[in-house]
């Protein structure tokens, strides 16, 4: 499969630069991959389409301030870094500019926080190692910045909206953006239908992001990104597939995690690590029954999953309909239910 195949036309005016004035109150595009249906709703009918012994499945990775500044000691430049996960005790980051950040100097964030570069990477990727005095989060947030996505040029008065409303574990440069649709009062609704909520944690980072390079798409080369389910999770889980319930992922992360335990060992089950997975067509899906996600970027590797998840043709034929009906696209924009 070629990466252009995954291509759609999208014009600048449908990508959103705000989120929706509520949650809950964003289109909603359901397909019925088996019909092909299409019906146009609102976030908050989602409640008619799950029933009890459902399980909805959210990560509750929370983003943290994960832009920061440094002044290299040498040259007095000032560089932007994008951290991106912990590894080793360094951390991996996404320098800029790049050729300015060079293994051994050392960078000043504040007086309480530096850094020495200690490997480099192409792409613009270096090792970081911090010294610093205190918890380390907490120093970011008092100088670091959450990094929003470089097609959103506006600005963001109120950064919780970049945060799921269940957001717990600090850990993601990125937010897993279809959970920012749910409210809590929603959440509570979904409950008492008698859907069980299962949440797992995947960091977001490099792995879900950065662009397909390779024409040839089974050349991609995934980043790892770090995951966690706990052992009453994965009871919810299972509990929901014993009483023959459907399994919806919230998002390609959740997807994700789900797919990369049953893959590793059969099952669902409590269990952390990397994941690396790359879904596209022609993979078979274990867990999910359905999934709840944003539009995104044609050729990238979430356009593959869903497309793996739906088939290629119905879920372009879908994007056309919601550009042609002024849908908003990415982070901030509207929601599809696949299911």
């Amino acid at each position: 499969m070629r990466k252009q195949d995954f291509y759609f036309y999208l014009p600048d005016e449908n990508i959103a630069q705000t989120p929706s004035l509520k949650r809950d109150c964003s289109k909603l595009l359901t397909l019925n991959k088996r019909t092909g249906e299409i019906k146009h709703l609102k976030f908050y009918d989602v409640l008619d389409f799950l029933q009890p012994n459902d399980c909805l499945v959210l990560n509750n990775s929370k983003v943290f301030p994960a832009r920061i500044y440094g002044i290299n000691e040498k040259t007095h430049a000032k560089l932007e870094f994008l951290l991106l996960n912990e590894e080793e005790d360094c951390w991996n980051v996404l320098a800029r500019p790049a050729k300015r950040a060079r293994v051994g100097e050392t960078f000043n964030f504040s007086n309480s926080l530096k850094g020495r570069i200690v490997k480099a990477f192409e792409g613009g990727r270096r090792s970081i190692k911090f010294f610093y005095s205190g918890d380390f989060f907490e120093i970011l947030n008092n100088i670091g910045e959450v990094p929003l996505p470089p097609y959103i040029k506006k600005k963001l008065n109120d950064f919780n909206r970049y945060q799921t409303v269940y957001g717990k574990e600090l850990g993601s440069c990125a937010a897993p953006t279809a959970g920012l649709h749910f409210t809590n009062n929603l959440l509570e609704k979904i409950k008492q239908k008698g859907v069980l909520v299962a949440f797992v944690t995947l960091h977001v980072g490099l792995g879900t992001f950065l662009p397909v390079k390779e024409e040839n798409i089974e050349d991609h080369k995934m980043h790892s990104e770090q995951y966690f389910l706990s052992e009453e999770e994965a009871k919810n889980i299972e509990k929901a597939k014993f009483l023959g319930g459907k399994i919806y992922c919230v998002g390609t992360t959740s997807c994700r995690t789900l797919e990369t335990v049953f893959l590793k060992h059969k099952k669902i089950c409590k269990d952390s690590g990397k994941t690396d997975i790359f879904i596209y067509p022609g993979f078979k899906f274990n867990v999910m029954d359905g999934l709840i996600t944003n539009f995104h970027l044609p050729k990238s590797t979430l356009l593959m999953l869903v497309s793996a998840f739906a088939g290629k043709d119905l879920i372009l034929n879908a994007y056309k309909e919601a550009v042609e009906k002024n849908y908003r696209f990415f982070s901030f924009g509207d929601a599809m239910f696949i299911f």
